[in-house]
């Protein structure tokens, strides 16, 4: 599926003004949780970068023990 920078503008402004119900495009979508919302934005986001040819942001943590 191809996702717009319009739509994702419209998720995210959602998301800061704490609503989870949101209309761009002439389409409405209500979201269960912003939880929800999160996931969907980081899909778009993860998306749109694969199909500039950006390179994904990745997270991640490492541990360590000491030796004893």
């Amino acid at each position: 599926m191809a996702y717009t920078q319009t739509e994702l503008d419209a998720l995210k402004a959602a998301f800061a003004a704490g609503v989870l119900r949101l209309t761009y495009d002439g389409k409405s979508v209500e979201y269960g949780s912003a939880e929800d919302m999160l996931r969907r934005i980081s899909v778009i986001e993860g998306e749109m970068a694969k199909a500039a040819g950006k390179a994904l942001p990745v997270a991640g943590f490492a541990t360590s023990r000491r030796a004893r």
